[in-house]
């Protein structure tokens, strides 16, 4: 039989959404418009429950640019890893609509959340644009770290911690906020013990990095080094420790599949690098896995300023860490580390350039999360560029 007269329903529908689910996301899309039987595939929840399972498809990295002044110059990027393809993205997708005066904005698990004026949250699914008002939180809040979960149940939950409070327009750095968890179906707020008191002097996320792992949430002091964990089912914090490595001049923490990672910046004979190292959750111990090569993080930035390295970001998912530059004159440039599930060993490359054109922003959000399929679909493949 030759290729023109295949009938490709010989392969029968299990075969088929196995062939399926190897293609990058993009590809999907394409392959749902070829026949029904095809759409049908991709259309049904148990095909996006084998893409959650697979290991050909990865998180996405997500880089939201937001603009102060010019809403309309707000730009939503996302990076497939499995293509090496940035799409560009409406920005109506991921920010929220202008009317509820928005603050923050945080990408967690699947979720796209904003802290609003009225200290409430607005709540998305990813790609969606489905958004949703919580009740008001019982303390007001910038800036707060976000983490999303699921508890024993399987219900989902997510959790804020720390954040600022402003009195007559400054900060109050005495006022120690409760932590909050918030449980959607019954749009209500529980409120559990704060931040220890060592993260007094920097609670907010543009002083903290955090990460979910094992049911615990993690909050780092990306400066401090000081590391605590919550409980999320049993509501306490861990006892305050002090995770830095040698040399570390400021670093994040990330979950990465069955294990924390720490990513800094260190100042050696050599000269800055960015050097990953694993960390034993139950000792607090910290093991190195890999630096960064040295070509790779110069071609992010320029200049010889000491503080050249002061944009320099981390964030991760899966077997991925995300390495960039948060400033506009270079266009955000970016590299990747694939962590090997079986050996552990470590893969660089640098990822492609933004799509042009690129705005200026005041700030830069930027995190990574799994794509629900049935959202892309909906979407359609004019709108993720495919």
């Amino acid at each position: 039989m030759s290729d023109s007269h295949m009938d490709w329903t010989l392969l029968g529908y299990d075969l088929t959404s196995l062939i399926l689910s190897h293609l990058p996301i993009p590809s999907i899309i394409r392959a749902s418009a070829v026949c029904k039987l095809w759409r049908s595939i991709v259309s049904a929840p148990s095909f996006s429950n084998l893409l959650s399972s697979s290991p050909h498809h990865r998180p996405w990295f997500f880089l939201l640019g937001q603009n102060n002044i010019f809403l309309k110059n707000n730009q939503s990027f996302a990076f497939d890893p499995d293509s090496n393809l940035w799409h560009p993205l409406p920005p109506s997708l991921l920010f929220p609509p202008p009317d509820y005066h928005s603050n923050s904005l945080i990408g967690s698990n699947g979720l796209v959340l904003s802290a609003t004026s009225s200290s409430r949250f607005l709540v998305s699914p990813i790609l969606s644009n489905s958004w949703h008002l919580t009740s008001p939180l019982r303390f007001s809040r910038s800036n707060p770290l976000v983490g999303v979960f699921s508890d024993r149940s399987g219900s989902t939950k997510f959790i804020v911690v720390g954040g600022v409070r402003f009195i007559g327009g400054l900060v109050d750095i005495e006022d120690r906020l409760d932590v909050e968890i918030y449980t959607p179906d019954l749009d209500a707020w529980e409120l559990c013990p704060p931040l220890p008191v060592d993260f007094r002097s920097g609670n907010s996320s543009q002083w903290l990095s955090s990460a979910l792992h094992k049911g615990k949430f993690y909050v780092f002091g990306i400066y401090s080094c000081f590391i605590s964990a919550f409980h999320l089912t049993k509501h306490f914090w861990t006892e305050v420790e002090t995770l830095r490595p040698p040399g570390v001049s400021f670093s994040f923490l990330i979950a990465c599949r069955d294990q924390l990672v720490l990513a800094g910046l260190c100042n050696t004979s050599r000269g800055p690098s960015l050097n990953l190292w694993r960390i034993d959750e139950e000792t607090m111990e910290f093991s190195e896995i890999d630096v960064m090569p040295q070509d790779l993080l110069y071609k992010l930035f320029d200049g010889d300023g000491d503080d050249k390295f002061a944009s320099l970001k981390c964030v991760g998912l899966g077997n991925l860490i995300y390495v960039f530059n948060e400033e506009y004159h270079k266009s955000y440039p970016a590299c990747v580390c694939e962590i090997n599930g079986e050996t552990g060993k470590c893969s660089w490359r640098r990822i492609p350039h933004l799509p042009k054109p690129v705005n200026q922003f005041h700030k830069v959000i930027s995190f990574c999360s799994t794509i629900p399929l049935g959202n892309v679909l909906r979407i359609g493949e004019e709108e993720i560029g495919a």
